[in-house]
């Protein structure tokens, strides 16, 4: 690596005295970086870039921030083949995997090329119209199709592969993929997926029956959702951050994405470890 992206959430308290510490260790490494314009303006000496020059000159992007950051950098990459590797500025952090005391090795880490390389899945949702694609979103951690109105429940129709499943009546649906099977479908009872398993798993927020239960699905299925009784509107939700209101009639079909986004990691990673200080798992760490 000789040229690295910058990109932050300038609402960081700490942002500005991180990216100048990553400046100074990257000059003593001879690393090139990069940043966008908001990026840039924290920083000492750095004039900043379009967003999309930055993504197509860099060899690796560096998120700092927070999870929320992580998600939208790696749809902000839209499909680009460059890495990502997250600094955590505060929050709980599950994806962002460099903390503050660690930015000097992950400097030299990212110089020598030593690291750790993640393929995670992404998942497209196109939300259909009569017929016809209204629109399209592509998520790292999950797609929802929820209420509007917390006081309002759903019934949503479930197609997989053209087969019916069920209808089911809740306050929302979680379609999540291994990567957010830690976020909101967690949340929700579903299981906890390792970030390789080839699955969706599709959860209820609140259903309105006992017998319900998380769905593991192989990533390979085509999911049709589609909200068939309402009574106030109906939203889709993609990472927490982006969506639409849908309208009668709307279906959300959901896919594995043909592109993948690809996590870069420290020496030494290791997935449970970061589940057993997220989740505060007790017992033997051996």
């Amino acid at each position: 690596m000789k040229r690295i992206g910058l990109l932050a959430n300038p609402t960081k308290k700490r942002a500005a005295e991180v990216l100048n510490h990553i400046a100074g260790a990257a000059r003593r490494e001879g690393l090139d970086l990069l940043a966008d314009e908001d990026t840039a303006l924290l920083m000492d000496g750095m004039k900043g870039v379009g967003l999309g020059e930055l993504l197509d000159r860099s060899q690796a992007i560096m998120a700092l921030g927070g999870d929320g950051t992580m998600l939208r950098v790696a749809r902000d990459l839209d499909g680009r083949d460059v890495p990502l590797i997250g600094v955590k500025i505060g929050g709980l952090g599950f994806l962002t995997s460099v903390l503050e005391d660690d930015l000097e090795h992950a400097i030299r880490c990212l110089a020598r090329d030593d690291y750790v390389v993640e393929t995670r899945t992404l998942a497209d949702a196109v939300v259909l119209r009569q017929g016809a694609e209204e629109a399209r979103y592509r998520a790292l951690n999950d797609v929802v199709v929820r209420s509007g109105d917390s006081m309002r429940i759903l019934t949503v129709n479930v197609e997989i592969d053209g087969d019916a499943v069920t209808s089911y009546v809740c306050d929302g649906l979680i379609l999540s993929t291994p990567t957010g099977s830690t976020g909101h479908s967690l949340s929700a009872g579903g299981p906890i997926l390792t970030p390789e398993t080839p699955a969706f798993v599709l959860s209820l927020i609140c259903p309105h029956t006992l017998s319900s239960r998380p769905l593991v699905l192989p990533d390979r299925s085509e999911i049709l959702v589609r909200a068939a009784h309402r009574s106030g509107e109906c939203l889709l939700v993609v990472d927490g951050q982006i969506g639409q209101s849908l309208v009668k009639g709307d279906g959300v079909l959901i896919r594995r994405s043909p592109h993948g986004v690809r996590f870069l990691h420290l020496p030494g990673y290791n997935y449970f470890s970061v589940l057993r200080q997220k989740l505060h798992w007790g017992g033997s760490s051996m």
